[in-house]
């Protein structure tokens, strides 16, 4: 990819000149090209909407799915949208202003959905459960009103690894974010393009690149979250053991059916020794003719 200023996607500009962030980009652009590709997520000449919350995760994607479209990698085309869920002190100016300045088409919606989970969520219980839903129920409206046929998530490896392990002692089953699905009403995919890019190189990318970041004060307010349990024992195996979260994420693309107990996924009833299987017509016999 061509680095100078004429060539080079507005959200880029102003990029570290180091090797080291230039690798960091390559990385987060291969490993997002990677998902793409793999998870089967590009329909040509589809529409997609871009979540930007303002978080790190979020301008890190949007960044590198633009770049990919602006360098002709991803036929698609892109609408941001962010949704202002009317928390007290949201700077709702930063968004819309970052967003005209690089030229990417966007729509900011306004939904009150700060009251409607403070009022309903009892004291001491968690949030993000009822604000995920009625966040999710707006964004797929408005997928639907701006012709859009997937709805993009800024999710990355660590969210994915979080939630499995979350489903795992709290859930009972073994079950995590997919990087692709389509809703219940079946008319929308959900994307998750970063999920396979690591959060430390989300954080690296956004700090370097200086986009306006805008903490969640609703979730990110709350102590003693199990999800914020779940990353700090994964943060203390990867101190212990380093690249144990690539490892434990490489194990969920390689799942083996018959050597877990779910009797929906393998036949076990069914298996027989090879003695005790009965000749098939059609298979080839040691004799010729």
């Amino acid at each position: 990819m061509l680095d100078n200023a004429s060539d080079i996607h507005p959200l880029l500009q102003g990029a570290p000149e180091t090797t080291e962030f230039r690798k960091l980009r390559k990385r987060i652009v291969r490993e997002t090209r990677d998902a793409i590709e793999r998870y089967g997520m590009v329909e040509r000449s589809a529409r997609w909407l871009v979540c930007l919350s303002g978080g790190k995760d979020s301008y890190t994607m949007l960044a590198v799915l633009n770049e990919l479209q602006w360098r002709g990698l991803l036929p698609v085309e892109l609408l941001a949208c962010n949704l202002d869920q009317g928390q007290p002190g949201f700077p709702a100016t930063v968004l819309p202003e970052f967003l005209e300045r690089a030229g990417v088409p966007h729509r900011i919606e306004y939904q009150d959905t700060y009251s409607v989970v403070t009022e309903k969520v009892p004291k001491g219980k968690t949030y993000c459960a009822l604000c995920s839903r009625l966040r999710r129920g707006i964004l797929y409206r408005i997928a639907r009103e701006e012709g859009c046929s997937a709805v993009v998530l800024g999710h990355h490896r660590d969210d994915i690894l979080e939630t499995f392990m979350l489903n795992l002692f709290h859930g009972a089953r073994l079950a995590t974010m997919p990087p692709k699905l389509v809703n219940q009403d079946g008319d929308l995919f959900v994307y998750r393009p970063l999920a396979h890019v690591a959060e430390n190189d989300c954080e690296k990318f956004a700090r370097a690149m200086k986009y306006p970041i805008i903490p969640c004060d609703l979730c990110g307010s709350q102590e003693g979250l199990q999800r914020q349990q779940i990353k700090a024992m994964l943060n203390e195996w990867e101190a212990s053991n380093p690249g144990r979260r690539q490892k434990l994420f490489r194990a969920l693309m390689n799942a083996r059916p018959s050597h877990l107990l779910d009797l929906s996924l393998f036949d076990f009833a069914g298996l027989a020794r090879a003695s005790e299987i009965p000749p098939t017509c059609g298979v080839e016999s040691n004799t010729t003719e």
